[in-house]
Protein backbone atom coordinates (compact mmCIF):
# COMPACT_ATOMS: atom_id res chain seq x y z
CA UNK A 1 0.00 0.00 0.00
CA UNK A 2 1.50 3.02 -1.07
CA UNK A 3 2.03 5.95 1.71
CA UNK A 4 -0.40 4.66 4.60
CA UNK A 5 -1.01 6.54 7.18
CA UNK A 6 0.12 6.39 10.51
CA UNK A 7 -3.48 5.53 12.10
CA UNK A 8 -4.06 2.59 8.97
CA UNK A 9 -0.17 1.21 9.63
CA UNK A 10 -1.03 1.18 13.63
CA UNK A 11 -4.13 -1.52 12.22
CA UNK A 12 -1.94 -4.08 10.81
CA UNK A 13 -3.50 -5.09 7.73
CA UNK A 14 -1.00 -2.83 5.61
CA UNK A 15 2.18 -5.25 6.20
CA UNK A 16 4.22 -1.91 7.02
CA UNK A 17 6.47 -1.81 10.17
CA UNK A 18 6.99 1.51 12.50
CA UNK A 19 10.26 2.39 11.34
CA UNK A 20 12.97 4.61 11.57
CA UNK A 21 15.13 5.77 8.40
CA UNK A 22 19.10 6.45 9.50
CA UNK A 23 21.28 8.52 7.64
CA UNK A 24 24.87 7.60 9.10
CA UNK A 25 28.70 8.58 8.30
CA UNK A 26 30.32 5.55 7.78
CA UNK A 27 33.45 6.95 8.12
CA UNK A 28 32.23 7.95 11.58
CA UNK A 29 30.05 5.27 12.94
CA UNK A 30 30.42 1.90 11.45
CA UNK A 31 27.10 -0.32 10.14
CA UNK A 32 27.92 -3.01 12.37
CA UNK A 33 28.17 -0.45 15.79
CA UNK A 34 25.10 0.92 14.64
CA UNK A 35 23.61 -2.15 14.42
CA UNK A 36 24.88 -3.01 17.98
CA UNK A 37 23.69 -0.50 19.02
CA UNK A 38 19.64 -1.01 17.77
CA UNK A 39 19.83 -4.04 19.56
CA UNK A 40 20.22 -2.32 22.70
CA UNK A 41 17.89 -0.39 22.32
CA UNK A 42 14.41 -2.61 22.24
CA UNK A 43 14.11 -5.70 22.91
CA UNK A 44 14.65 -8.11 19.78
CA UNK A 45 13.48 -11.68 21.28
CA UNK A 46 9.76 -10.66 20.73
CA UNK A 47 7.86 -11.47 18.08
CA UNK A 48 5.37 -8.72 16.42
CA UNK A 49 5.89 -6.33 19.95
CA UNK A 50 7.83 -3.55 21.38
CA UNK A 51 6.65 -3.13 25.12
CA UNK A 52 2.70 -2.65 25.01
CA UNK A 53 2.58 -2.46 21.49
CA UNK A 54 1.65 -5.33 19.82
CA UNK A 55 1.22 -6.28 16.06
CA UNK A 56 3.27 -6.93 12.94
CA UNK A 57 3.66 -3.14 12.77
CA UNK A 58 5.81 -3.30 15.79
CA UNK A 59 8.16 -6.16 14.62
CA UNK A 60 11.76 -5.93 15.15
CA UNK A 61 13.23 -5.41 11.96
CA UNK A 62 16.09 -4.39 10.18
CA UNK A 63 15.91 -3.43 6.41
CA UNK A 64 18.98 -3.46 4.39
CA UNK A 65 19.85 -1.28 1.01
CA UNK A 66 23.20 -3.18 -0.36
CA UNK A 67 24.04 -6.92 0.21
CA UNK A 68 26.86 -5.67 1.87
CA UNK A 69 24.81 -4.57 4.65
CA UNK A 70 22.84 -7.59 4.38
CA UNK A 71 25.93 -9.74 5.75
CA UNK A 72 26.74 -7.29 8.58
CA UNK A 73 23.18 -7.30 9.88
CA UNK A 74 23.12 -11.56 10.16
CA UNK A 75 26.37 -11.55 11.45
CA UNK A 76 25.35 -8.67 14.13
CA UNK A 77 22.02 -10.70 14.91
CA UNK A 78 23.66 -13.93 15.25
CA UNK A 79 26.75 -12.69 17.58
CA UNK A 80 23.68 -11.08 19.41
CA UNK A 81 21.65 -13.88 19.32
CA UNK A 82 25.03 -16.14 20.44
CA UNK A 83 25.93 -13.27 23.27
CA UNK A 84 23.10 -14.79 26.07
CA UNK A 85 22.50 -11.32 26.90
CA UNK A 86 18.84 -12.06 25.92
CA UNK A 87 17.40 -15.16 27.21
CA UNK A 88 15.33 -15.76 24.45
CA UNK A 89 15.82 -16.20 20.90
CA UNK A 90 16.57 -13.27 18.89
CA UNK A 91 13.70 -12.74 16.40
CA UNK A 92 14.95 -9.46 14.23
CA UNK A 93 13.71 -9.60 10.59
CA UNK A 94 16.21 -8.83 7.86
CA UNK A 95 14.65 -7.32 5.24
CA UNK A 96 15.86 -5.68 1.65
CA UNK A 97 14.64 -2.06 2.23
CA UNK A 98 11.91 -0.57 -0.24
CA UNK A 99 9.67 2.88 -0.19
CA UNK A 100 10.04 4.47 3.11
CA UNK A 101 7.11 6.31 3.52
CA UNK A 102 7.56 9.54 6.10
CA UNK A 103 4.87 9.31 9.02
CA UNK A 104 2.61 12.74 9.34
CA UNK A 105 3.82 15.82 11.29
CA UNK A 106 1.63 14.70 14.86
CA UNK A 107 4.50 11.72 15.13
CA UNK A 108 7.78 13.38 14.11
CA UNK A 109 9.52 14.43 17.52
CA UNK A 110 6.71 12.07 19.15
CA UNK A 111 8.63 11.89 22.57
CA UNK A 112 9.28 15.56 22.49
CA UNK A 113 5.30 16.28 22.09
CA UNK A 114 4.66 13.56 24.61
CA UNK A 115 7.24 13.77 27.22
CA UNK A 116 5.39 11.02 29.28
CA UNK A 117 5.36 8.71 26.38
CA UNK A 118 7.13 5.92 25.62
CA UNK A 119 9.55 4.85 27.72
CA UNK A 120 10.73 1.49 26.79
CA UNK A 121 13.22 2.47 24.47
CA UNK A 122 16.35 2.94 26.57
CA UNK A 123 20.01 2.06 25.77
CA UNK A 124 20.48 -1.07 27.94
CA UNK A 125 24.55 -1.85 29.21
CA UNK A 126 24.81 -5.04 27.12
CA UNK A 127 27.71 -6.80 25.72
CA UNK A 128 27.66 -8.87 22.52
Amino acid sequence: MPNPTYKLVCTGITGHAEALEISFDSAKLSYEDLLLTFFRMHDPTTLNQQHNDRGTQYRSAIFYHTEEQKQIAEKVKARVDKSGAWKKPVVTEITKATQFYVAEDYHQRYLIKNPGGYNCHVMMDMKF
